[in-house]
């Protein structure tokens, strides 16, 4: 139902073709849903809390940077859209004038679908990228003193470009400030109880490390804190996968993690601390236990070295150093501590007390052992002996002269004091030899057992 044939275009542009009726109509409805698609978002744009916060911050950094470049673009954004409306209205006027429009209805009404006749306002193209003038612009801008003409196809597209960026800045900022913030108050709370218990512990700045890294983290926090409120830009890492989703990407968490971290090990510390404190009591009660076992046996082992050395003759007996010194003024200086209340001093001189009374005990026994070793020694060739007369004895030949002198000379030696070890271990074994060799004899006979 159109006008077939070219209408002449507008200065510097080809002539269009000319729509008819139908098409007109298709195109009139096609950009009437994309302009309340557009005007839809641009007023949710509008209204989006991520603007209204970077409004009224007081940015710095890259933040400030880009959000006065957003600024720009919404400026821009608002003119474009303005000048959309009216062309869109014109058209829609031309379409309205008669229900079969004429052929110089359509000729209007193309041009204004498809020719560059959206008058765009000076400096309204000087948002960047996509905001900016196309090839041809500047010469149009030239004859329209210092505006340009642009089709609508061409605005819908730079429309929609500036939206998308502008869109892009504003989702990110509002997904740091959203994230980040909330926890690191989050954190800063439970610092401040950290902080709290591990003061009523002791664990204060310049007396123990975990105090001076609470104080660090503090201060961290407070600037990660401000940081984050005037530049969240500086906190975003961009997805980098070329993503079309608005903020494509996620705040960058690595300070916080840090802090989260290093805060979660000083808590640990401070509950052990506590646990010392709660349970320092006991333990003391136990390491003195330990101590005064360690000393007994000591005791046991110097008495039991004289007896040796009375005893036994030509053996080497190890001496038995007295108490340990440092390990009883350490638990004195432990149980000062308690008294005064110093559970972060007291809590790593408890470890290593535990450890080192376990081992002086270990060692008491092991002097014990080493200074009774000759008498173990006489004992068991006593008991030897005694177990070589019973069998001579169930044989029958107990009054062997042999085997009598050899038991008399080897009990003489083991019973008598100093007992030479070396002597008398010699003389259990010649009886133990001619003992054997008395049984078998007997045994072969079927007199006695082997």
């Amino acid at each position: 139902m159109g006008v077939p044939g070219p209408f002449p275009g507008s200065a510097g542009r080809p002539d269009a073709p000319v729509l008819d009726r139908e098409e007109a109509d298709r195109v009139l409805a096609r950009l009437g849903a994309e302009y309340e698609a557009i005007e839809s978002s641009l007023l949710a744009l509008q209204d989006h809390a991520g603007r209204r916060l970077l409004e009224g911050a007081e940015l710095s950094g890259v933040t400030k940077e880009r959000w006065g470049e957003t600024e720009r673009s919404l400026t821009v954004l608002w003119s474009l859209f303005d000048a959309y409306t009216e062309v869109l209205t014109a058209a829609r006027e031309v379409r309205a004038r008669r229900r079969w429009p004429s052929a110089e209805d359509l000729a209007e009404l193309s041009e204004v679908l498809h020719g560059g006749v959206v008058p765009v306002p000076a400096g309204a193209g000087d948002g960047g990228g996509d905001g900016g003038p196309g090839p041809g612009v500047p010469a149009a801008r030239a004859e329209w003193g210092g505006a340009g003409r642009l089709g609508l196809e061409e605005l819908v597209g730079r429309l929609t470009g500036l939206y998308a960026r502008s869109l892009d800045v504003i989702v990110a900022a509002d997904a740091v400030w959203s994230a980040l913030p909330a926890r690191i108050d989050l954190l800063a709370e439970e610092l401040r109880r950290t902080r709290s218990l591990a003061h009523s512990v002791g664990v204060r700045p310049g007396e123990h490390p975990a105090g001076d890294d609470l104080e660090r983290i503090t201060d961290e926090l407070a600037r990660l804190r401000a940081q984050v409120i005037a530049d969240p830009l500086a906190f975003w890492v961009s997805s980098g996968a070329g993503s079309a989703a608005p903020g494509g990407g996620r705040p960058d968490t690595v300070r916080y993690d840090r802090a989260a971290r290093a805060l979660e090990d000083i808590r640990r510390e401070v509950a052990a601390v506590l646990d010392v404190r709660q349970d320092a009591e006991r333990r003391l009660m136990l390491l003195r236990d330990v101590l005064s076992r360690a000393d007994r046996t000591l005791t046991e082992a110097r008495q039991a070295r004289g007896e040796v050395l009375a005893k036994i003759a030509a053996s080497e007996v190890p001496a038995v150093s007295g108490p340990s010194t440092v390990l009883h003024e350490q638990l004195v200086a432990a149980a000062e501590y308690r008294r005064r209340a110093q559970w972060h001093r007291l809590s790593p001189l408890l470890d290593s007390l535990e450890d080192r009374a376990e081992d002086e005990l270990q060692r008491a026994r092991e002097s014990l052992t080493a200074v009774t070793a000759p008498l173990a020694v006489r004992a068991e060739l006593r008991g030897r002996l005694d177990a070589y007369r019973a069998r001579v004895t169930r044989h029958g030949l107990s009054a062997d002269p042999l085997l009598v002198e050899r038991y008399d000379l080897a009990r003489r030696m083991l019973w008598s004091a100093p007992c030479d070890l070396r002597a008398a271990e010699q003389a259990v074994w010649r009886y133990q030899e001619a003992a054997a060799e008395a049984i078998v004899p007997e045994a072969r006979d079927g007199r006695g057992e082997p």
